[in-house]
């Protein structure tokens, strides 16, 4: 086993350039271990490989720094691929503990999302767009509103004020699951906009709720907010509500008579709200099916892992 001694840097020139980066008192064993990575032994080179993946995030300034400093091509993709791992691995312990503790945040578990395809998003960014549309929507809100007229107001602002849309020309598109691009484009998929719309209207105590229906992904309005020991009824729901049509309202008959239609069994849990690890795991899969479709296995192998961590 290689241990802190054993640790030699053997690219000379690109130890020097990082240590020079540097502060004094910086890690040198992890600057020896990165001027190693042009080991052309496998099996020392996977020790080496091991050991910089072990500082976790800790490594990648420096990674980053050695990368901008070389023009060995197997060195860069040497630390694209470690810098890769070290975020994925950090990236599936943030989804266990969103699971876990944070899974009443739905904004955060999509941002998560993204995450994976966008490393350096900051979440900020996102939430600070977000907060904009849900003022944009308050100052239309009154008390005396009616459910419907609720969504209405919802309705005016996301499709008209901020022009969100159904990408219908590219469903199966991975960016339609990325909220970054989804802010950049305005267009995304039935379940991608649900998640914007009900961030909305719940962060304004509007009580609309999201339903995992196979082959759709639509929305609810309750009765009331749902709390953790909430027991719902398909008597609990209002109306139903479909953001890829723009937020057209419809009825319980509706849903029925497309379940019918998809030549499916009645189940309560296609008329009532599922949880928010249901929906990021819906997410998930769209990205799987999508990058399955494009013949990306790497991305649809993570994807998997992704899933798993949200067990």
């Amino acid at each position: 086993m290689l241990i802190k001694n054993d640790f030699r840097p053997k690219n000379d020139c690109l130890f020097i350039i990082i240590n020079q980066m540097l502060p004094d008192d910086y890690n040198s064993e992890l600057i020896a271990l990165i001027s190693l990575l042009d080991e052309p032994d496998s099996r020392i080179y996977g020790k080496v490989r091991d050991k910089i993946s072990s500082y976790g995030t800790e490594a990648i300034h420096s990674l980053e720094a050695a990368w901008d400093h070389s023009f060995d091509s197997l060195i860069q993709k040497r630390i694209e691929d470690i810098i890769h791992e070290i975020q994925f691995n950090n990236l599936l312990f943030e989804f266990n503990k969103w699971r876990h503790y944070h899974f009443n945040d739905l904004l955060k578990g999509f941002m998560l999302v993204a995450k994976y395809q966008y490393p350096d998003l900051i979440e900020k960014t996102i939430t600070d767009k977000m907060g904009l549309i849900i003022q944009d929507v308050w100052l239309e809100l009154n008390k005396n509103l009616t459910p419907l007229e609720n969504v209405k107001v919802i309705n005016h602002i996301l499709f008209d004020v901020h022009e969100f849309a159904a990408n219908k020309a590219n469903l199966n598109s991975p960016q339609n699951s990325y909220i970054n691009t989804i802010f950049e484009t305005k267009k995304a998929n039935p379940i991608s906009l649900s998640i914007i719309y009900m961030v909305v209207a719940q962060s304004l105590k509007i009580p609309i709720y999201g339903i995992n229906l196979p082959q759709n992904f639509i929305m609810a309005y309750t009765d009331n907010m749902i709390e953790e020991s909430t027991q719902l009824t398909r008597n609990n729901i209002r109306f139903y509500i479909n953001a890829f049509n723009r937020g057209a309202v419809f009825t319980k008959r509706e849903v029925e008579l497309f379940i019918k239609q998809i030549d499916l069994k009645e189940e309560d849990a296609y008329f009532l709200p599922c949880d928010n690890v249901a929906i990021i795991r819906r997410v998930l899969n769209n990205l799987i099916f999508a990058y399955e479709n494009l013949g990306i296995s790497e991305k649809v192998s993570e994807f998997r892992k992704i899933l798993s961590s949200l067990d």
